[in-house]
């Protein structure tokens, strides 16, 4: 039995306040069906055309690939096949980047063949596969190793012996893990509200916004985060409910875009998204089974004892983030062994990054990330990331 689906209300507070990593695909309930046919088309063939990538030399597929038994749906875009290619693995869980990835990604897509990846139980991948088959199924092993399979699948199927991956919030789990148990697979590994300790993850970020209330003189968000005390409970553990109450107030004190107390922003941005239907960008997909699943493995989560990795790794930081409080990876950067690693703080940003300094992100992407994969000899004949330092 489905646990519950957490029921439709429920589902709602999960897509609406709980954003661990933010789901961004809400599409007004209020709107009547037809309606979205009248104006959704029209954006996305703009959007279509606008992003249009000639090939060759280029690359532009939407495909499903099937991995771990299923069919796993993936985007991959570049200007030039022969970038190095770069897989973005998103939060949540079920939390999908693709629906939003327009807002941001051209610039990457110069440099990078990028690879955006609906994982099990999320996006396109929930709507192509029976949920009630594939919800057992949702774990965190099983899903390490759909990264595995798809990763040797990239490599493979584009001529590629090595990949960078980008881990983000959730994601930052399995790409952790590929960096750890297949160094040589990857250029590097870039951690971006990277998880490192469950139990004080959500501690710090409770203690913040109970904080935050408080100065707030917020006597309700103060009254709500003080029932569900202790949090984490005892045992480490976190109840759904908690952490919908914890992420409610975090969000609304900007911990998960700086600035802003909701996530509305790229939610509304997601319902142009040129890949998605209607169907896919259902508010109910998927996070209302992947997150009763996977949240005891998040809270068991714990890297620190992790002292040595054998590939380059990059953390980015958001200053203000408190859905994977920065400081954290930060002080588990600092004391880690590598070939080469690399902190890039984001002063203007919490946990969304990508949306929220856009550019910075792809600055430090082509001037510290990529001449790894320069040096390696696999890049285009595009204008050397070196000269774009030099003119900066």
């Amino acid at each position: 039995m489905r646990p519950s689906r957490i029921a439709t209300v429920a589902a709602a507070w999960l897509l609406a306040a709980l954003a661990i990593a933010p789901p961004a695909f809400a599409l007004d309930a209020a709107a009547p069906a037809a309606s979205s046919a009248d104006w959704r088309p029209p954006v996305q063939k703009i959007l279509r055309d606008v992003r249009r990538i000639p090939a060759p030399p280029g690359i532009d597929e939407t495909r499903a690939v099937r991995i771990g038994g299923i069919d796993q749906w993936i985007s991959v875009r570049g200007k030039d096949r022969r970038n190095p290619i770069l897989l973005f693995i998103h939060g949540g869980p079920a939390s999908t980047e693709m629906p939003v990835s327009w807002l941001y990604q051209s610039g990457w897509e110069d440099y990078f063949t990028v690879v955006q990846w609906d994982q099990r139980g999320a996006g396109k991948t929930y709507v192509a596969n029976d949920p009630a088959r594939t919800e057992p199924t949702l774990a965190k092993d099983r899903m390490v190793a759909d990264g595995e399979e798809l990763v040797a699948w990239l490599r493979t199927t584009y001529g590629k012996q090595k990949i960078f991956v980008l881990g983000h919030s959730w994601g930052s789990i399995i790409g952790l893990e590929l960096a750890r148990k297949h160094p040589d697979w990857l250029h590097a590994y870039i951690g971006m509200g990277q998880m490192i300790y469950g139990r004080d993850n959500e501690r710090l970020g409770y203690e913040w916004a109970l904080q935050a209330a408080r100065a707030d003189h917020n006597d309700k968000a103060v009254a709500q985060l003080l029932a569900i005390a202790p949090y984490p409970r005892a045992d480490g553990s976190v109840s759904v409910d908690q952490i919908i109450t914890q992420r409610t107030w975090v969000i609304h004190y900007g911990g998960l875009t700086w600035g802003r107390p909701d996530f509305d922003y790229a939610q509304d941005a997601a319902k142009f998204s040129p890949e998605y239907t209607r169907q896919e960008l259902n508010p109910e997909n998927g996070i209302g089974e992947s997150l009763p699943r996977l949240l005891p493995a998040m809270m068991a989560w714990d890297v620190r004892g992790v002292t040595r990795l054998d590939c380059p790794v990059f953390i980015f930081a958001g200053r203000h983030d408190y859905e994977t409080p920065s400081a954290l990876a930060e002080t588990w950067l600092a004391a880690l062994q590598a070939p080469r690693k690399g902190l890039v703080q984001f002063d203007k940003s919490a946990h969304m990054m990508e949306l929220e300094e856009p550019g910075k992100v792809l600055v430090h992407l082509v001037n510290d990330v990529r001449p790894i994969a320069e040096d390696a000899g696999d890049v285009s004949d595009v204008e050397p990331p070196r000269r774009l330092r030099r003119l900066l």
